[in-house]
């Protein structure tokens, strides 16, 4: 019987986190299983592979019924002629019929060789006839081997007629192989739906492109992907439409490797830039940081970290890089030397985000729960928030530095002060867990001072809720998408918010109305999207490999 391994298991149940949208416990359970050292080839595994392999194992139950009344030993057989892959890719009609077509192939060898043999035996006596009649009559024996020669090609001819007939209809594709993968949805313009003229679509990563980040200063966009690889995009100002017209957008590629590229340790899980665009970190499942130049060269490796990092931000001042791990710690690295300046290790479990209050001090979450206000060169945390019930997936400082927002599994996002222990509100309207959180660049400390200070909240529910900070209540509720929200981005005039879902669709929305404005939709679920420093071309990542710039224009 066909056997799975533990390593092979360990290997599906990774995919099958990863692919579900659960990339924080993908990766936890990647650190604790070393997928780093799994000796599977991913690009052999095809998407859903562990829920297609149980289906199987009910389909099998149908199959072993419909291979017949065999015994057990005929069974084990029958299953001997089946691959892995077999299983995955193909339903139990198909399976039985490879069984079948295989079964009839070994009996006609069987046969075949059965005939051989008494085709000898039948010749020998023959001879020995012949000799004998040689001897009594002294006949013609050459006109008699001819004959026999004769027979056996007719013989050997039908045989081959029979082998063709076997083959010929695998040959022509119908031999039970893997279908055709379900082509793209349809083009056709809808009202609001952005045409592909214009898009870019960047093309060069070889795996889920996981992160993405505009220049703060510039036209340029970094991704970071399961590829092991970062890349940094040079995009032509102007339209898409006539960057498409011209040459390739050029592209820097960061790699996270020495040896063998696909290295599932080096996956790019986020990065960021500092804030005059002129350096861009990485944080690799490696658990290591890096630091690169806007031209792709390496400038250090920040090595401290024992499992993956999930987060990474600059301070405002540019000399402190800010890191969470999956080893329950949080690193500040001095940028000038490239060594680290302190590690703080107040969390039970992973680290999942962190964020920069001031050049200072920063805020923790991790998947125990807790909320670590935290500042360089203090031993113990300045503050410490608790009430969240489950993983504390993000948080994020408002403008000021005075309000942190937090989001979580336990279907809420929080609203916290630092002059207080207890949440200032409590914002439960979600239904599944929340992912992220955004807050507007407006109201006070912002570019936008005279806007009102809004908060966005995306959710495994497919719905995107903007929140009244003041009051702790709901603005508008955002439907349109089918399937988990991974991301969402305020554009820097705090006029439109921009959400990217599973569902493969990017919507742009209207903060003032609250309205669904326009949609791009491509062809893989989306992991993050963002805005460029104008506000004229937006970002999004997706899961088939792909980066796309979008043109903005209303």
């Amino acid at each position: 019987m066909i056997s799975i391994n533990s390593a092979e298991l360990n290997y599906l149940i990774f995919r099958y986190l990863h692919e579900s949208g659960f990339t924080h416990s993908a990766y936890a359970f990647g650190f604790e299983a070393g997928i780093n050292k799994s000796t599977v080839d991913g690009n052999l595994v095809p998407p859903a592979a562990l829920v297609t392999f149980v289906q199987k194992g009910l389909q099998f139950l149908e199959l072993e019924a419909d291979l017949g009344n065999s015994s057990d030993a005929d069974m084990e057989d029958d299953f001997s002629f089946l691959q892995p892959l077999d299983f995955i890719t193909k339903d139990a009609y198909q399976l039985q019929k490879i069984v079948k077509e295989k079964k009839d192939r070994m009996n006609a060898a069987n046969t075949e060789s059965k005939k051989e043999s008494e085709r000898g035996v039948e010749e020998e006596r023959n001879e020995e006839e012949e000799e004998e009649e040689e001897e009594e009559n002294g006949g013609d024996k050459a006109d008699k081997d001819g004959e026999k020669e004769v027979g056996k090609e007719k013989e050997e001819v039908n045989l081959d007629h029979i082998e063709m007939e076997k083959l010929q209809p695998e040959e022509n594709g119908t031999g039970g192989g893997v279908e055709p993968m379900e082509t793209s949805p349809s083009t056709s313009s809808v009202p609001g739906e952005i045409p592909t003229s214009d898009v870019i679509v960047l093309e060069g990563h070889t795996s889920e492109v996981f992160a993405c980040a505009w220049s703060p200063t510039g036209s340029l966009l970094a991704s970071g992907s399961g590829d092991s690889t970062a890349r940094i995009w040079t995009i032509a100002a102007g339209s898409c439409r006539s960057s498409m017209q011209n040459e390739p957008a050029h592209v820097s590629v960061l790699k996270h490797f020495k040896g063998r590229a696909n290295e599932k340790s080096k996956d790019v899980t986020t990065l960021d830039w500092n804030d005059d665009g002129t350096l861009l970190a990485t944080g690799s499942y490696d658990g290591q940081a890096r630091i690169w130049g806007r031209d792709g060269e390496l400038r250090s490796t920040l090595i401290r970290h024992r499992g993956p990092i999930f987060s990474l931000k600059w301070n405002k001042e540019g000399d402190y890089l800010l890191s969470g791990s999956v080893d329950k710690t949080a690193i500040v690295w001095d940028v000038k030397t490239g060594e680290w300046k302190q590690q703080f290790e107040f969390h039970s479990a992973p680290t999942l985000d962190v964020d920069w209050r001031d050049n200072t001090s920063f805020a923790t979450c991790s998947t125990d729960g807790t909320i670590h206000v935290c500042k360089v060169g203090e031993n113990q945390p300045i503050k410490t928030f608790l009430g969240h019930q489950g993983e504390v997936n993000a948080i994020k400082w408002d403008p000021t530095g005075l309000l942190l927002a937090s989001c979580s599994d336990d279907h809420t996002a929080k609203i916290w002060s630092i002059k207080q222990d207890k949440c200032l509100h409590d914002l439960k309207e979600h239904v599944k867990e929340i992912y992220t959180i955004r807050w507007s660049p407006s109201g006070p400390g912002s570019h936008n001072p005279n806007q009102q200070l809004l908060l966005a909240s995306a959710s495994f529910d497919s719905c995107v809720k903007l929140w009244d900070v003041e009051l702790g209540t709901v603005i508008y509720s955002l439907y349109g998408h089918r399937d988990p929200v991974y991301s969402v981005a305020f554009s820097p005039n705090g006029e439109y918010l921009a959400s990217g879902s599973m569902d493969k669709s990017m919507h742009i929305w209207s903060v003032k109305e609250g309205k669904l404005l326009k949609t791009y939709t491509g062809n893989g679920g989306i992991f993050e999207v963002c805005w460029n420093k104008d506000g004229d071309k937006i970002a999004a990542c997706f899961a088939n490999n792909h980066v796309c710039v979008v043109d903005f224009r209303m």
